[in-house]
């Protein structure tokens, strides 16, 4: 259980840091509670999709991640923010990604502050 608390604020950390530095990825909200727990639920959600999601596009491109040498990976992940930017629309968290170079941005932007904050976090069940 500790896990996936630890789990849930890397993503979140790394969502507000890439909100922070992106102007197209957006969190609004009318106070600072309600972005913080939009912030949460949106970071469950991106768990979520990286978690069931990824892996079957990873296999599917699996070719292409080859032939770029990992590189295609850049990619999935803007697609896996793209795709979390949909579902909470769907379900009303007022988060949104404009266009596929912000979700490019933000991806590797989280892919880089989720890493770092792994490492520094601990990693217990």
């Amino acid at each position: 259980m500790m896990n996936f608390v630890v789990k849930t604020l890397a993503n979140a950390g790394a969502l507000l840091v890439a909100i922070w530095l992106v102007g197209n990825i957006t969190l609004t909200g009318d106070d600072t509670g309600h972005r913080a727990l939009t912030l949460i639920l949106v970071a469950l959600v991106f768990g979520v999709v990286n978690w069931l999601v990824k892996p079957l596009v990873k296999l599917l491109s699996l070719p292409l991640l080859v032939l770029t040498l990992g590189l295609f990976t850049l990619i999935v992940n803007a697609l896996m923010l793209l795709l979390t930017s949909w579902i909470s629309g769907k379900l009303d968290l007022d988060f949104h990604v404009e266009g596929f170079w912000a979700a490019f941005l933000g991806g590797l932007i989280i892919s880089i502050v989720s890493w770092a904050l792994n490492m520094v976090l601990p990693d217990e069940d």
